[in-house]
């Protein structure tokens, strides 16, 4: 009975540790925020959890397989990130775009 107790509370143990484990490193992968393109560019906007925000650059022609042109930068939001796009790629001129 006693035997059966311990095992009890050394499985819960553990299933604990391995789930918080788990939840852990899954918080902090990256993932796809959103996608798109312009001018000769696409991208993708990644967060990679509560430090920002990364693109992910590649010419108009380029294979969705291949390695990307260009990562750019750590941005603190995912608009920063799109205005960045949007005047060194897409060559809109957008009031926020440096002159």
């Amino acid at each position: 009975m006693i035997f059966n107790r311990i095992l009890k509370t050394a499985a819960i143990t553990a299933i604990t540790a391995f789930s918080l484990l788990f939840t852990a490193n899954a918080v902090l992968a990256d993932y796809l925020s959103s996608e798109g393109g312009g001018g000769n560019y696409r991208y993708e906007l990644w967060s990679d959890g509560n430090n920002g925000y990364y693109l992910k650059i590649w010419r108009e022609e380029a294979s969705k397989n291949s390695a990307p042109y260009r990562v750019s930068g750590k941005f603190d939001s995912s608009r920063e990130a799109l205005v960045y796009f949007d005047c060194y790629y897409a060559e809109k001129s957008l009031p926020e775009c440096p002159r």
